[in-house]
């Protein structure tokens, strides 16, 4: 018996096996999931853009309540440049790897025809989703594509992809380009890119995350809101508004309509948002070759992360960065824009005006 099967003999699949599964369908990969409870439900809800008739190839299982008898000597991912704290551990199981969100304890076990989440999954439910979303991702990256740090929108025979560093704004400028007629939603986060004629990305049915500061500054966002709470924030000095962390999940068909999310298109622009709040100058919107501009290509990368298996087997090394090629093929022929000067969601919104043309 292989390390991983050994894991998987000491959880109990029967509660998962016995619910019947959802399926999933985003680009060329379909997932089937299989989840007791009252968590099928709130899961079946939120990826309602994505459900599909038929079985996926690929099986998800979730496990409420349930962990290992004994615990593994856990070693701590290293995070990304910019992060602090714990946030994942991991053990190698050879043909395998645990890992453990650290804060909640949610544990996963992931293997070739294995992605198992036990622990405590109710309580923690976007960590759930996450997972669901990983299991496309790696899919995807076994098969070429490049993980991109970004959001994305499509419409009218382009489609846009944003990115910039965490809280620079990309969140806010992909929904203000959903304000313009004819768009849809692309993704939020993650955006998978590869080469053709043309290049093609991918979303995953990651509903977007969002902070008061976007919700105040979008009249269509502003009822996600109690009354009482917009006073509280208004009154807060823009740049501690800016700064604060406190998320809500936006469900782009409340908010948007029906018929508003593609989870796949070809890639026509990239922009970089490298603006400042204390900048004077004002928005500019520039075309740079992205070969020459390694400082713009970081922020659009994004490491694989401790998910992910190679298709040789090997998982992720830890503390392993992404190499620039791949990208830089996957984004050929795309036309790769600097956002600089002062932050300018308005600016940015004429730009995607034009750029769109509506």
């Amino acid at each position: 018996m292989s390390r991983a099967q050994d894991i998987l003999s000491q959880l109990d699949l029967s509660p998962a096996e016995a619910a019947e599964p959802f399926h999933l369908k985003v680009g060329p990969v379909g997932l089937s999931v299989f989840c007791p409870g009252d968590l099928r439900a709130e899961l079946v809800g939120y990826f309602h853009d994505a459900l599909s008739d038929t079985p996926g190839e690929t099986r998800v299982h979730l496990l409420p309540g349930q962990a290992l008898p004994a615990e593994p000597e856990w070693q701590d991912w290293a995070r990304e440049a910019g992060k602090a704290g714990r946030k994942d551990a991991i053990y190698g199981l050879g043909d395998g790897r645990l890992i453990r969100k650290v804060r909640s304890g949610v544990t996963f076990l992931q293997a070739p025809g294995v992605a198992v989440a036990f622990g405590p999954l109710e309580q923690n439910v976007s960590t759930v989703i996450n997972f669901i979303n990983t299991q496309v991702l790696n899919i995807c990256q076994r098969d070429g594509w490049q993980l991109c740090h970004a959001a994305a929108v499509t419409g009218h025979g382009r489609t846009l992809a944003i990115s910039g560093l965490s809280g620079g704004g990309k969140s806010t400028s992909i929904l203000r380009m959903m304000d313009l007629e004819g768009t849809a939603f692309l993704s939020n986060d993650r955006v998978l890119v590869r080469a053709g004629r043309p290049p093609q990305a991918l979303g995953i049915p990651k509903q977007p995350r969002i902070n008061p500061g976007t919700i105040l500054g979008n009249p269509r966002l502003r009822g996600m809101l109690s009354p009482a709470r917009r006073a509280e924030l208004e009154a807060m000095p823009a740049a501690a508004l800016w700064d604060l962390e406190e998320k809500h999940d936006l469900v782009v068909s409340e908010v948007y309509g029906a018929g508003r999310v593609r989870f796949d298109a070809p890639l026509t622009d990239f922009w970089v948002l490298n603006w400042a709040r204390d900048a004077s100058e004002p928005t500019r919107v520039a075309q740079v070759e992205l070969a020459s501009r390694p400082d713009l290509l970081g922020a659009i990368m994004k490491s694989p992360g401790p998910f992910y298996q190679h298709p040789d087997g090997r998982f992720e090394p830890n503390g392993a960065t992404p190499e620039p090629g791949p990208y830089l093929a996957a984004l050929d022929g795309v036309r790769v824009c600097e956002v600089s000067g002062r932050v300018d969601f308005d600016a940015l919104a004429a730009e995607g005006r034009r750029l769109f043309d509506v």
